[in-house]
């Protein structure tokens, strides 16, 4: 295999063991990338790349130990030059600008799916395979072009933001214990089979969790219950 063909290193950098399994997971499925490691704090992430050799950061901007950018920037200061997708449920635009400067390349907004995270990595294969000297200014702004998301990944079929962020909302909220699809359902007036189609999205995308209840009689419900990431 040449350098050009060698797949892209990714460390995964995340506090929550759910997530961070996910997101691993999410990363091996996408072509020409592959997880070399995880880690659930910023001085986890330090050790590793100071043994490790790694081109790409998938990084949670909120860690136990540090905020993600203030980690990004140790990094730099050290000689760390791996590229940053950053990881938040934070909207404050200044958070963005500021990582500009420290090598975040791309932003992915808490709760993202595997679409979205593909569309953000197959972007970033796109101009991390940019190599040499551009001919022109065309060529730089293709490069640049590469990162930039035209529009967010497409939900499956059938299923719409507004919904989806309702039902999210519902879920959040619930006790503990979580939620029927029927419970959802009712809560967010949509049918049962639709609420549940909502619940196994967000199930794949690693923001709820399902398990089955057993009654008296008849089948076991399955109850689902929000993946809490203290963000």
């Amino acid at each position: 295999m040449t350098d050009e063909q060698q797949p892209i290193r990714v460390l995964v950098v995340e506090d929550d063991p759910v997530a961070a399994d996910a997101h691993v997971m999410y990363v091996g499925r996408v072509p020409g990338f592959v997880a070399v490691g995880k880690a659930h704090t910023g001085a986890e992430a330090r050790r590793f790349l100071d043994r490790t050799a790694v081109d790409l950061l998938l990084l949670d901007l909120h860690l136990p130990d540090v905020h993600g950018l203030q980690l990004a920037r140790s990094l730099r200061a050290a000689g760390h030059h791996a590229d940053v997708i950053a990881v938040t449920s934070a909207r404050d635009l200044a958070v963005v600008r500021e990582g500009v400067s420290l090598g975040v390349v791309q932003y992915v907004l808490k709760p993202f799916t595997f679409a979205t995270l593909r569309d953000r990595l197959v972007r970033y294969a796109e101009f991390h395979a940019a190599v040499g000297e551009a001919s022109g200014q065309d060529e730089v702004d293709r490069a640049l072009a590469a990162l930039r998301a035209p529009s967010p990944a497409a939900l499956p079929k059938g299923l719409s933001g507004p919904t989806l962020e309702r039902v999210t909302g519902v879920v959040r909220e619930a006790a503990p214990e979580g939620l029927t699809a029927a419970g959802v359902a009712e809560a967010v007036g949509i049918s049962r089979i639709t609420a549940r189609r909502y619940l196994e999205h967000l199930v794949e995308a690693g923001r709820a969790a399902r398990k089955p209840v057993y009654g008296q009689v008849g089948r076991p419900e399955l109850m689902y219950r929000w993946v809490p990431q203290g963000r």
